[in-house]
């Protein structure tokens, strides 16, 4: 397969295109970032050389950037999947113009590109996008949208575009929806990340508000398997939860980091909470095990200490970031 990947220089992508070069030989990737500040040419500093692997610096607003990125595949472009998003809930709030281009128009982009040439989109999308639980239920692919930040609206918008283009144009695509990931090469102002730079340059954990908000972490690597199965497998128009079933409180994840790097719950320090912060994100992963049968591989107890153990080790990796973000 010839596939346009889409914003694969930053964490979730990266880790995408890299798995595909690793367990599909015989697939072409083009991948097409614009590098803004969490696209990271290091990250796939790695793969660079990979005769399978093509990349094409632009924007996905602009068409004429996308079918240059396309042009550079030895065939007609198999599928899109889209990865480009502005995705960070704090800079949502502080400029949502900027979430709107991205993520909404530069989904249209690429939605008439693939009607254009008859091809699958698979939209990588999040678990915000239902906004927010109680102490209890799961989100499944019925649940209402209700977004409650700038960010998950303008991911919302775009999961609409999709369904909109499905309908309409009949065209074949699929949206999947992850609860928070974690693993290798991101961008450190997330909280593992963050946590554990922090931790390793003499300073606090911050955590919003008493640290009560839950999300479900999921292994990087089991989204991206997923995300394969949802382009391989998924059924056109069809939504696919992706989630760890692994329910954390952020307190819990800070002194749970804390400990297995052998430091004190001192180190953990409670800021201002975030605007508008969702209380709690589970996901009902069902669907996407019966009719995919998608399996994720990593434990948490595991998981979290090989992840953590990563940062440690690839401290020139992240320091540049938190240089640039200045913390």
């Amino acid at each position: 397969m010839n596939i346009l990947v889409t914003g694969c220089s930053g964490f979730i992508g990266s880790n995408f295109v890299r798995m595909v070069l690793r367990d599909y030989p015989t697939w072409q990737i083009c991948n097409l970032d614009l590098l803004t500040y969490a696209g990271n040419p290091e990250n796939l500093r790695d793969v660079e050389d990979n005769p399978n692997y093509r990349f094409y610096q632009g924007d996905i607003v602009d068409p004429e950037a996308v079918e240059k990125a396309a042009s550079l595949l030895p065939g007609p472009v198999d599928a899109i999947v889209n990865f480009a998003a502005e995705s960070h809930v704090d800079n949502s709030i502080k400029n949502p113009g900027i979430f709107v281009q991205t993520n909404i128009q530069g989904t249209l982009t690429l939605l008439n590109y693939a009607q254009k040439h008859k091809i699958r989109l698979v939209q990588v999308s999040t678990d915000e996008v239902y906004g927010t639980l109680g102490a209890t239920g799961l989100f499944t692919e019925d649940t209402p949208l209700a977004p409650n930040s700038p960010y998950s609206a303008s991911k919302t918008g775009a999961d609409l575009l999709v369904r909109a283009w499905v309908e309409t144009y009949g065209l074949d695509a699929v949206v999947t929806r992850c609860s928070n990931n974690y693993g290798p090469y991101q961008y450190p102002e997330k909280l593992i990340p963050l946590a554990v730079s922090h931790l390793m340059e003499g300073k606090n954990i911050p955590v919003y508000g008493k640290g009560l908000n839950v999300r479900d972490w999921l292994h990087v690597d089991d989204h991206c398997t997923g995300i394969l199965l949802a382009l391989e497998k998924g059924k056109s128009g069809g939504i696919y939860n992706i989630g760890g079933n692994n329910e954390w409180t952020n307190i819990d994840i800070a002194h749970e980091i804390v400990k297995i790097m052998g430091l004190s719950t001192d180190r953990i320090e409670f800021v201002e909470d975030r605007l508008g912060h969702d209380l709690r994100y589970a996901i009902d992963a069902t669907l996407i095990r019966t009719e995919l049968g998608w399996e994720p591989k990593y434990d948490f107890t595991t998981g979290l200490p090989e992840t953590i153990k990563w940062y440690q080790e690839n401290e020139a990796w992240w320091k540049p970031l938190k240089a640039r973000l200045g913390q």
